[in-house]
């Protein structure tokens, strides 16, 4: 697996200085270089339901930073993304509605201006490139008032040789499937939880009861739905095959916003009897 490790903490660091700079100096807007926010309501959640089509029209993505008294955009993508334009495509409509979202908070202001300016961040970044497979990464956040910004996090998986998205009601077709899956990952986050709480400085009933609380906000968020594992990635072996799927899972889904975003690594041997026939042979045997 190629991991952008280095070059990833420079794009973000990289980012969160432009945005800090646009607040600090109130640099001029730069133009804006991505598609126009959509109309009406948005969701910052990738469309799963059915695989991408080739785009005829390739899209040319580039970086972003605007501001505005209300508001600052800050958007990274990676540099040759456009090599793939049903994947950019994809970048594109999850980057696009995420702006709507901001921008339907902004238009509410009127012409008020906020006491913190409501912001827009938001890193893809590639974590996997292989002749089978492209996987993407998409984390920031978006702050329209309160306490902290709302967590925006999903992986795109792309299969350039079928120029589809892999997701994961494709991947794993059944609910017995993802029972096993559900098990798997259940059980791994109730462990942390337990090695967790012992360690802490807290009398018996109470660790007993932030244990069942922590165990039935698990049980909500790995229920063996394919829509509880939508954001994954592929960990590869040296020959580009999967030995195990890290299931990514934001901050509220499984665990207060404290504990941030949570991932679980599937292996192979628990997946493979469930992978639907077409991508088995994506998968390192034994």
């Amino acid at each position: 697996m190629k991991i952008a490790g280095n070059r990833r903490a420079l794009r973000t660091g990289a980012l969160a200085l432009a945005v800090g700079l646009v607040l600090l100096a109130g640099c001029r807007r730069e133009p804006d270089t991505t598609a126009a926010p959509t109309e009406g309501p948005a969701t910052t959640q990738p469309d799963t339901t059915a695989p991408q089509a080739t785009v005829d029209a390739p899209l040319e993505l580039r970086d972003v930073i605007e501001n505005t008294p209300q508001a600052v955009v800050g958007i990274s993508y990676p540099p040759d993304v456009n090599r793939y334009p049903g994947l950019a495509k994809a970048l594109s409509d999850y980057a696009t509605a995420a702006r709507g979202e901001l921008q339907q908070a902004v238009d509410g202001l009127g012409n008020d201006k906020p006491t913190m300016p409501y912001e827009l961040s938001l890193s893809f970044e590639k974590l996997l490139e292989t002749p089978q497979m492209v996987v993407i990464s998409a984390d920031g956040s978006r702050y329209t008032g309160g306490a902290h910004g709302e967590p925006l996090v999903a992986r795109f998986v792309w299969l350039p040789e079928q120029q589809q998205m892999l997701t994961a009601e494709t991947l794993i077709p059944d609910t017995k499937g993802w029972g096993a899956v559900s098990d798997y990952v259940a059980d791994q986050l109730r462990e942390r939880v337990a090695t967790r709480l012992s360690s802490d400085d807290m009398e018996p009933g109470q660790q007993q009861e932030a244990l069942r609380s922590a165990s039935r906000m698990i049980a909500d968020g790995t229920g063996a739905s394919a829509d509880n594992f939508s954001q994954f990635q592929p960990i590869t072996d040296p020959n580009g095959l999967i030995t195990a799927v890290r299931f990514v899972f934001p901050p509220y889904q499984v665990g207060p916003y404290s504990d941030g975003t949570q991932t679980v690594d599937v292996p192979a041997a628990v997946l493979v009897p469930h992978v639907a026939p077409a991508y088995a042979g994506l998968f390192a045997k034994g």
